[in-house]
């Protein structure tokens, strides 16, 4: 097992996968626990276990995109399942994570909610139905936080439908007296400032954009010890954090991609290590380019 200590537990026990296996294994989602991150889980926390109150308060969670937002998310949700409850009434779901519809429109977010708690409704009914019975389940399942992503979407309808979907949230908040967290890009700002009063009560935290220095080294160090690959890679050294840095631009979520698309090419190269030479080798565009390619096509 030494031979490996720049692995932890789960990566060496993955070791003992075919190669497709361990590739999959790479694909797939991974959690790190970086220090901002646990931060604004701590916040989430709170709100969990905040007394009921007819002033809940909010968190409006903001970062770029692909930036790590919604993996925190998920992550909340996730440390908080539906259980059975089989001592009690009925199943229990203290958290509720649901994406904003692509346009603010009241019908299709109480479809959203319906559709998680997969009670049947009809597209078609009145929306003050779908209302008594969305507030009615999720009083219900004991709801405590409800977790709206993709909330600047609101931002795609005029005006008058954005002040309707923002008193939607309000009503929700104060009905079910439960605390409700956005998750979106710097334009949720903008979104919320439709409502001044609903503004207020959204506590703002952000992901900012990694810088190259010591903790994005760090972070690099983790990552290694959570990917499978027989040799160590050193990820945190110098030259080839920056060459992470630059290609990933300092976004978690490009990172996490471009160090899966290496740690699979150094797998079926038989390398067994990620280096400035095979990260040269793996097809990537950093997002900034690819950003200015699909402007160009238009």
């Amino acid at each position: 097992m030494s031979t490996y200590s720049h692995l932890n537990d789960s990566a060496i026990k993955a070791l003992g996968l075919s190669d497709a296996e361990r590739i999959l294994k790479i694909r797939s989602e991974r959690w790190i626990g970086y220090p901002k991150a646990k931060q604004i889980l701590a916040k989430l926390e709170d709100l969990l276990i905040y007394p009921r109150t007819h002033r809940m308060p909010n968190l409006l969670i903001v970062g770029d995109t692909n930036n790590g937002k919604t993996m925190l998310a998920q992550r909340f949700k996730n440390l908080h399942p539906a259980i059975d409850n089989p001592s009690g009434d009925g199943i229990q779901a203290p958290v509720l994570l649901i994406q904003a519809p692509p346009v603010p429109d009241e019908g299709r977010f109480y479809n959203a909610i319906l559709e998680l708690l997969f009670a049947p409704y009809r597209p078609s009914e009145r929306v003050d139905k779908k209302q008594f019975q969305a507030i009615k389940l999720l009083r219900y399942v004991g709801l405590k936080v409800l977790v709206i992503d993709e909330i600047h979407h609101i931002l795609a309808g005029n005006l008058n439908r954005q002040k309707a979907f923002l008193n939607v949230i309000k009503y929700l908040g104060n009905e079910l007296q439960i605390s409700i967290v956005g998750v979106g890009t710097k334009d949720a700002f903008r979104a919320l400032q439709t409502d001044p009063q609903l503004a207020n009560r959204f506590e703002p935290v952000t992901l900012p954009r990694w810088e190259m220095d010591h903790d994005f080294q760090r972070l690099l160090a983790s990552f290694e010890r959570m990917l499978p690959l027989k040799q160590a890679s050193s990820l945190a050294q110098q030259e080839l954090a920056s060459v992470l840095y630059a290609m990933s631009e300092g976004y978690i979520g490009e990172l996490s991609r471009l160090l899966s698309e290496a740690c699979s090419q150094a797998i079926l190269s038989g390398s067994e290590q990620i280096s400035v030479k095979l990260l040269q080798q793996v097809d990537w565009t950093p997002p900034s380019k690819r950003k200015r390619q699909l402007e160009g096509v238009r």
